[in-house]
């Protein structure tokens, strides 16, 4: 393996990296992809700067399946103040009330019942959702107050860890899209006190092991004094998990050699797909050895038609 050329190397997978407080997703992404030498990265879903945690870089080919990672479900662990209410729901924004906080457990656990399984969201306005193109949040620096729709949500687990009269730490299980500012401050609301997020971190993402995660700390050292030279690169790369593990929960799509080629060529092809339901999005892969090579759609019984594919390597 030689030093990479000026615009990058064609290294494809992807790295958990517990992003540190204080920095946005994106700077953290444009590090990583420096320290990999990458052509080209992207994150699966941003973290908020005064969040901590998972966040899966995908680089190369694996930036085509970096929605489904964005779609997963997620868990975290947050700690929220009590008695105070900010503009942002979080430790970042300005307080707009204060309020005694006088709590008892069943009062607590009848609000926390509430918020578990399936409900209705408005998103905050210091969220990155997308207004004619522009994320909430810069309206709301401008003052301006944008009509949101509910959107439909998922806890499948809300977790009480600790709380006394001036915080409360809880561990969420939830959907994608879920607003875990949104649920503190709608809690603080429904308790009479009022709260925010003070401390929130992303445990995990999918099925992603915990133990997977690196620092950025820990891949600076790894880089070391000379980060373009060849082992360290090599060492770099260890760390990296298949492009298609962002992918896992699909059921697999073997083809053999033929029928992977005429899927290349953008065409259907007939396929023993078994019990997946019409429409249902598959793993392909390829010969015995089960090379994954994209992503594809059952159109009809029996038939699988290409949606996403790895481009094969230039040489």
């Amino acid at each position: 393996m030689g030093r990479p050329s000026r615009r990058g190397r064609d290294i494809n997978g992807i790295v958990l990296v517990d992003k540190p407080m204080g920095l946005s997703s994106n700077d953290l992404l444009q590090k990583v992809k420096r320290l990999f030498a990458a052509n080209k990265a992207g994150h699966t879903g941003a973290l908020d700067p005064l969040a901590t945690g998972m966040l899966p870089i995908c680089l190369g080919e694996a930036t085509k399946f970096s929605q489904h990672l964005l779609d997963a479900d997620k868990r975290y662990r947050v700690v929220a103040r009590l008695g105070q209410r900010t503009d942002t729901s979080d430790a970042e924004g300005a307080i707009i009330s204060e309020r005694p906080v006088d709590l008892g457990q069943q009062q607590l656990e009848q609000a926390l019942q509430r918020f578990r399984g399936e409900s209705m969201q408005i998103p905050s306005m210091y969220s990155a959702l997308k207004h004619q193109g522009r994320p909430l949040y810069e309206y709301a620096r401008q003052g301006i107050e944008v009509e949101r729709a509910a959107r439909p949500i998922r806890v499948y687990e809300l977790k009480l860890v600790h709380w006394d009269q001036q915080s409360l730490e809880l561990e969420i299980h939830c959907s994608k899209g879920t607003y875990i500012r949104t649920i503190i401050d709608d809690l603080g609301e429904m308790l009479g006190c009022g709260a925010h997020v003070i401390e929130l971190r992303r445990l995990a993402v999918a099925d992603y092991p915990t133990e997977r995660m690196v620092t950025l700390e820990q891949l600076r050292a790894l880089s070391g004094e000379d980060p373009a030279a060849a082992d360290t690169l090599a060492t770099l790369d260890k760390l990296l998990l298949p492009m298609d593990s962002a992918v896992s929960a699909m059921p697999e799509v073997n083809l053999t050699a033929v029928l992977a080629g005429y899927v290349r060529l953008g065409q259907a092809v007939s396929v023993s797909s078994g019990d997946t339901p019409q429409n249902a999005m598959v793993r392909l892969t390829e010969g015995p050895e089960r090379a994954f090579f994209g992503v594809g759609e059952i159109t009809e019984p029996g038939m699988v038609a290409p949606r996403r594919l790895v481009a094969e390597a230039r040489g």
